[in-house]
């Protein structure tokens, strides 16, 4: 091989999609087991551990980020509160909410921070679109947003290159728990789901609907559903 060649070939390789993840549907669960399985994938990957993305929903809980405000937090009745280790405020997560963590080594898949948010965003935003809702996202505020309203909340974690945390999608849950706390720190802010906008109206339709616009938004190559 001829030292062109050789640095042909190892273009090729740089450039090339990362390998395919494989995808978990795990149904409804609880919360604070999810998030220790997260964090054991993390702490245990390796630099040739195929990705993952995993859909589910959770059972009710209000999640904080590791540096929210307790203040956002008004009125949680009997719903559990679970400190995390996520950016952002407050949020919720209950059943009727599609949840999305990918677990995605974003040095392999050459993907900054803000990129993999971006990714995450344009997801929602394409599948909305697919729907003819028009949704946008805010770089100030990350998530995907209707007429003004939340339908999709994104908070991350990056711990030696792997991503975790990931996606809320609101399908067709109940929306008043939001009105225990100031949803991602913003009080007020109204929250929508694609119930009420024309889309699909089960987390398992989402969840179908989504994954080919997520995969296409992460930059990889055909997936392995298990």
């Amino acid at each position: 091989m001829t030292a062109a060649t050789g640095a042909r070939a190892n273009d090729a390789v740089a450039t090339s999609p990362p390998p395919a993840p494989l995808i978990r549907r795990l149904g409804r669960v609880d919360y604070e087991p999810t998030l220790r399985a997260m964090q054991r994938f993390t702490d245990e990957r390796t630099a040739v551990t195929p990705d993952e993305i995993w859909f589910l929903e959770h059972n009710p809980v209000f999640t904080l980020g590791m540096n929210a405000s307790r203040a956002h937090l008004l009125a949680p009745g009997d719903v559990p509160v679970v400190q995390v280790d996520r950016g952002g405020q407050v949020t919720y997560h209950g059943p009727g909410q599609l949840v999305v963590y990918p677990l995605v080594d974003l040095r392999r898949a050459r993907l900054g921070i803000r990129d993999f948010v971006t990714a995450l965003e344009r997801a929602v935003i394409q599948l909305a679109a697919a729907d003819g809702i028009v949704a946008e996202c805010r770089r100030a505020a990350p998530g995907v947003y209707v007429a003004g309203a939340k339908l999709a909340s994104v908070g991350v974690r990056v711990r030696r290159a792997g991503a975790y945390h990931g996606l809320a999608l609101n399908v067709d849950l109940d929306l008043e728990p939001f009105q225990r706390i100031n949803p991602c720190g913003y009080q007020g802010l109204a929250m929508t789901r694609l119930a009420d906008l024309g889309g699909p109206l089960t987390v398992a339709a989402a969840a179908a609907a989504l994954e080919p616009y997520l995969v296409r938004a992460l930059g990889f190559t055909p997936i392995t559903a298990l």
